[in-house]
């Protein structure tokens, strides 16, 4: 007899760790793309605020903790990462398995991401809960500023080695450089 076995996206493929950077895989109980119905944009950030503590964000913005984090990922839409959810008023599906979501954190992680996300990732610029919908490499990814060296990245869960590889590289080329 045959049985599936459940498994992460990044299982057998972190945690990394060179120099002062850190690549973990970031768990939530739910990943939920939320797109509020026209005119319907208040009414579902307050059914967020009620369910899980944060409101819809402004583009390029995200709002909550490591909880209940509402990410803004393109006009008119955001992801829920954290507790389901089910809002009156909007397009809700359940994107749980479809992404892999991972930590990168310490003094070297905003030079690791310099070598592979095409944004100007100063402090002043991405600021802690700053988020964008880039590149990573040559994949697209949901990159968010979660703390002083510490950063959320969402990429497509087919994506997930890859992913990991590219950070891998870009980890030892800024710990060589120490």
């Amino acid at each position: 007899m045959i049985s599936l076995i459940a498994k992460s996206a990044c299982e057998g493929l972190l945690p990394l760790s060179y120099g002062s950077a850190t690549l973990t895989e970031a768990f939530s109980e739910a990943i939920t793309s939320v797109m509020p119905l026209k005119g319907q944009d208040k009414a579902v950030s307050a059914a967020l605020k009620d369910a899980v503590g944060a409101e819809l964000p402004g583009p390029g913005r995200t709002t909550g903790n490591a909880g209940a984090r509402v990410v803004w990922s393109g006009t008119g839409q955001a992801m829920v990462l954290g507790p389901r959810v089910t809002i009156a008023g909007a397009a809700v599906t359940d994107q749980s398995d479809g992404w892999a979501c991972m930590a990168l954190e310490g003094e070297d992680a905003r030079a690791v991401l310099a070598r592979l996300v095409p944004l100007d990732l100063r402090v002043g610029v991405f600021k802690s809960g700053h988020a964008a919908r880039t590149l990573l490499g040559h994949m697209s990814c949901v990159l968010m500023r979660t703390g002083k060296d510490r950063y959320g990245l969402m990429v497509f869960r087919s994506m997930a080695k890859t992913a990991v590889h590219e950070l891998e590289i870009a980890m030892k080329s800024v710990a060589a450089q120490r």
